[in-house]
């Protein structure tokens, strides 16, 4: 099966360009590095580098994944690109030193059932949503540091019932590091409504744009059930002291899903602001809120977990949908349609 990237005019909608073979597989993922340079991965477990400029064919093609490549981040700071798959694999690569044969990388971490990969907007932190329920949060970022699977004891030990305290793992250091505090690892398993004596899966995974909070969309083990949390970063948060003292994240908001299309990742969204929630709603998408105003999240925390707003539900697909996405420029928003149809929207004024 040969996969192709279609590129749009944000201010027309008019599709502008069809990248032909970009892949021999499902393109997953579609990450910009700069105004130019930009990443996709597919499930033929290589990633593409492009250039706006030259459009004509690949800069290269990146290998080092064993499996479906799902998600690409990239570290500012270092700058270096981080994809991650289900091989269970997170690579760092050196796209600054790339050639025609690809370029510099290495494996930076590996746990089993590895969902979505995310770095906070300042790459202080890693988190990596897992098919087994589990949360991972890396603390205190350095990406030039390879981790053994060995050094945390928590990764290989089995999945254990929830306790009073939902997020009762605590932080960990590698054993093999010693003194360093650098990628000491955090194992969460979420607080999710309903799920208390259940396992469930995490299956999509997307960070505030200010880097307050964790979106996750996760489903039952028995994939009767869906639902879309959101957990407040408690260790950044200034507006009041951490609820539990162990753990870095808090459940503040929460709603059911439709459950439609099973067996399918959904992937939701932020808007650029923070204000707004998009979710895939069966064959259309929910925008969703903190609040009745639309306000910030870091003006409307509740004391208690509370449900998220429906602002507005939107079907414009014949098909299950599985993917919405703000742009980070343009008031525009995206989805996309198990059938391969894709639909832009802009509000009326």
């Amino acid at each position: 099966m040969i996969s192709k990237v279609l590129l749009f005019d944000p201010i027309s909608s008019k599709h502008i360009k069809t990248l032909v073979e970009a892949h021999e597989d499902c393109v997953n993922n579609i990450r910009f590095l700069d105004n130019r340079l930009f990443a996709t991965c597919s499930d033929d477990t290589t990633i593409a580098l492009w250039d706006l400029r030259k459009l004509n064919s690949k800069v290269c093609s990146l290998h080092g994944h064993a499996s479906w490549v799902k998600n690409i981040e990239y570290d500012t700071n270092t700058r270096l690109l981080v994809t991650s798959g289900f091989d269970g694999n997170v690579i760092t690569w050196d796209t600054n030193r790339f050639t025609e044969d690809g370029c510099p990388h290495k494996k930076f971490f590996h746990t089993r059932y590895l969902m979505r990969m995310r770095l906070t907007p300042d790459c202080s932190k890693m988190l990596i949503s897992t098919s087994s329920g589990y949360l991972l949060i890396l603390h205190d970022l350095d990406l030039t540091q390879s981790l053994e699977v060995g050094s945390y004891r928590m990764l290989r030990a089995r999945r254990t019932p929830l306790s009073s305290d939902p997020c009762h793992h605590p932080i960990l250091t590698p054993l093999s590091s010693g003194l360093s505090p650098r990628n000491s690892l955090e194992v969460l398993t979420p607080e999710i409504p309903g799920e208390r004596d259940r396992g469930n899966c995490i299956t999509s995974l997307q960070l505030h744009p200010k880097g307050w909070a964790a979106l996750i969309r996760c489903s039952s083990n028995m994939d009767d059930q869906e639902w879309t949390c959101v957990y407040e970063f408690q260790d950044g948060s200034p507006t009041r002291p951490p609820v539990s003292p162990r753990c870095s994240l808090r459940l503040t908001h929460y709603i059911e899903e439709a459950n439609v299309g099973r067996g399918y990742i959904k992937e939701l969204c932020f808007s650029p602001d923070g204000r707004l929630i998009c979710s895939p709603y069966g064959y259309g998408v929910r925008l969703l809120s903190f609040d009745e105003n639309c306000m910030e999240l870091s003006d409307c925390l509740p004391v208690q977990t509370s449900c998220l707003r429906e602002v507005r539900s939107i079907y414009s697909h014949s098909d299950v949908v599985l993917t919405t996405k703000f742009s980070p420029t343009h008031c525009q928003l995206a989805s996309g349609c198990l059938s391969g149809r894709v639909a832009l929207y802009q509000p009326r004024f």
